[in-house]
Parts: C-alpha cells; sequence; structure tokens
C-alpha cells in the first residue's frame, strides 16, 4: 500500500476532542488510527465524526481491537481513504458476458430447443429471451447503482451471476464498499431497485404478451405427452394481462418465452422484497420502522418454513416447497445478519413512507404461493 500524501488533510486530535479524548495516533499505510477514549456514547461519537472525516475523504469505524496495539481500555477510531474506481471493471465484463451466453444458451436450448450442441451459433436465435433477462436484471440493479451515486454512497457496478438452467442467471448484485449515510439514502437505494425493476417487468411482460408463442412450444402443448412444468401467474401478471387485452393466452397457458423473463422478473420482485437483512424490503423497512425492523425480520423464516409446510404436508406433493424452504434458510440467516444500520438514524419523512408503502404493495401483486408446478403425464 501507498504513503499518503501527508500535504492531504485530515482530522486533527483538536477536531475530536469534544467527543474523543486521543492518546496516540499510528499510521497504517494509507489507514489512520486514533487510539483514545469517547467522552460520549458510541452512537453519538459517531455521528459528530462521521461527516468530519468523510467531508475529508475518509470512511471511519470504531472498534476495540486493531493490530493488538489498543490498550483494554481504550478505542481504535480507524480512518480508511474512501474507495476510488481505477479502470475497467474487468470482473464485472466478464460476468456480463458469461451471463449473456448462459441466458442464450437457457433460451435456446429449452425454450427455443434449438440444436445448441450441434450449432452453437443457433443459440443467438434465442436472443429476445436473452435480452428481456438482462433487461429485468440489469436494471433492477442499476437502480440501486444510480441512486447509491447520487447519494455519494460507493457501490460496485452489478456482478451478474451466470447459471445455465431454465433461467440463465442466478440474478446480480452490487456491493456497497460504505455504510448509508442516513435514513433517506437506506430508502431510496433499496427501493430504486424493485421500483426500476418493476418497471422493465412490465415493459418486458406486455411486449412478451404480444407476441405469439413459439412453434415448438406449440406442438409440445398439443401432444399432450410427458410432464409439463407449469409456471403460475401472479396477480401482477394477470393485472397486466387483462388490461393489454390478452388474458386469452394467459388463460390457454402458452405464452411467448419473454414473458417467462416478466415472471421473473416478479419473482425476483417478491424474494428481494422480503423484510429482512440487506435485502431491499430489509433496507426499505429498516428505514420506515427503524429496529422495529428486526422483530418483522425474525418472523420471515417462520413464515416461508410454514408455507413450505403447508404446500407439502396439506397441499400435498412437492411443488415449490424447494424454493420456500431454501429462502427459509437463506432469511434465516439473513435475519440473524441483521440489517444495514444508517449512520444517522432519524425518522424518515411522509412522502417515502408512502412510497415504501406502494413498493410493497406492488411487490405483494408479484407474489403466488405456489411459483412453480409439475404437473405429470
Amino acid at each position: 500500500m501507498s504513503e499518503r500524501d501527508e500535504s492531504v488533510a485530515r482530522p486533527t486530535t483538536g477536531d475530536l476532542a469534544r467527543v474523543f479524548t486521543v492518546v496516540d495516533v499510528e499510521t497504517d499505510g494509507e489507514t489512520v488510527v486514533y487510539v483514545g477514549h469517547p467522552t460520549v456514547d458510541l452512537g453519538t461519537l459517531e455521528r459528530e465524526v462521521w461527516p468530519l472525516f468523510r467531508e475529508q475523504g475518509y470512511e471511519i469505524r470504531l472498534q476495540r481491537e486493531y493490530d493488538g496495539t489498543v490498550p483494554p481500555d481504550a478505542y481504535a477510531l480507524v480512518a480508511e481513504p474512501r474507495a476510488t474506481s481505477d479502470g475497467i471493471p474487468w470482473r464485472n465484463v466478464l460476468l456480463f458476458v458469461l451471463t449473456v451466453a448462459s441466458t442464450l444458451f437457457a433460451g435456446a436450448f429449452y425454450w427455443y430447443q434449438l440444436p445448441v450442441f450441434e450449432q452453437p451459433l443457433s443459440a443467438l436465435e434465442a436472443w429476445p429471451f436473452s435480452a428481456a433477462i438482462m433487461g429485468v436484471l440489469g436494471v433492477h440493479e442499476f437502480g440501486h447503482y444510480a441512486m447509491s451515486r447520487y447519494h455519494d454512497v460507493d457501490a460496485s457496478l452489478p456482478y451478474f451471476i451466470p447459471l445455465p438452467l431454465f433461467v440463465g442467471s442466478m440474478g446480480a448484485v452490487i456491493r456497497m464498499r460504505e455504510r448509508m449515510p442516513d435514513r433517506k439514502a437506506l430508502f431510496d437505494i433499496g427501493a430504486a431497485g424493485p421500483l426500476a425493476g418493476l418497471v422493465a417487468t412490465a415493459v418486458v411482460t406486455l411486449v412478451g404478451l404480444q407476441l405469439d408463442p413459439l412453434p415448438i412450444q406449440e406442438a409440445a402443448a398439443s401432444s399432450g405427452q410427458g410432464a409439463r412444468v407449469v409456471f403460475h401467474n401472479p396477480p401482477l401478471l394477470w393485472l397486466l394481462a387483462e388490461e393489454s387485452g390478452t388474458a386469452a393466452k394467459l388463460e390457454a397457458g402458452l405464452v411467448h418465452p419473454v414473458v417467462f423473463a416478466g415472471w421473473v422478473g416478479m419473482l425476483v420482485t417478491v424474494l428481494n422484497l422480503l423484510p429482512v437483512g440487506q435485502l431491499d424490503g430489509g433496507h426499505i423497512v429498516r428505514a420506515i420502522a427503524g429496529h422495529r425492523q428486526e422483530t418483522l425480520a425474525a418472523a420471515v423464516p417462520g413464515a416461508l418454513f410454514a408455507l413450505a409446510g403447508y404446500l407439502y404436508f396439506v397441499r400435498g406433493g412437492l411443488d415449490s416447497v424447494g424454493i420456500w424452504a431454501m429462502w427459509g434458510l437463506f432469511t434465516a440467516g439473513l435475519a440473524y445478519a441483521g440489517p444495514a444500520t444508517p449512520v444517522v438514524d432519524d425518522s424518515l419523512d411522509r412522502n417515502r413512507i408512502a412510497v415504501g408503502v406502494l413498493t410493497l404493495v406492488l411487490g405483494a401483486l408479484c407474489f403466488t404461493p405456489v411459483p412453480v408446478e409439475v404437473i405429470g403425464p
């Protein structure tokens, strides 16, 4: 790590004297460690010094240990230079390209039923499916990214996750590299992804509903042989079909694969809006309800396990049981890890609360208890 230019300003011990008595200052490359004793509670300390360090290009954290050099009765206020993006994000680019290839393969193999192993370039014919999936996932994540830039919170570009199965992807994520400055930023960044993704989902769904099913789909449906995988449609998809005059296509159960991309967008939305931990719903509810969000989050895994149990023991069969059981385990871990905690934890304004409620209602319209069902021969 290179040495930090000493001409660059950084907070002095005098700047901290009102809330933190400094007994020693250490440097570790570009990191500056202030060792001392807080004179106020830790929450107040962080709120007071965070903007001071941020203005001068540092992120801070308070800890009891730092490389074994902090006395037992003292704290270390660790200041590190804010991360800066430098150069082309090759990892993001590579994952994007791989996910495009993966969605092309999934679309060509599962939906278009093209001979992709004998003729690999035939996968390009599935570009509408790939573009729809990538559009839904990408717009969602860039909603988060754009709002992160607006609030000056350092975040990575989206990392797409390729998986050459039915969808072609496991989704996409961005990595937050800094603390949320306040509840407004936490809410805006959390809500921007689902709202932007829902707009993309609605557009993709409406376009797909105007397209005719593929000949191979119609041939398979008319044969009536073998097991069929049925994707049950959430209320929002039915509403879009009703408003666009294409409900008959949904009722017939035969739609273009692009509609499935919209279906995926709705499932991604409802899962991301679960009010747990670092999920979008966790950010939104944490910003609205404060620490009360943790009580709600603790109930989510139990509700998902209960839904899985109902489907297995009452409804009978394994349809969608694995989805909710897996997410029950996943959300249990997220609930244990806890939500993002903003530096300034003041109440949210009413307009944002109203937008948050609307976002959660739209997410509820994307829910169906049995997303996937296998109908036997």
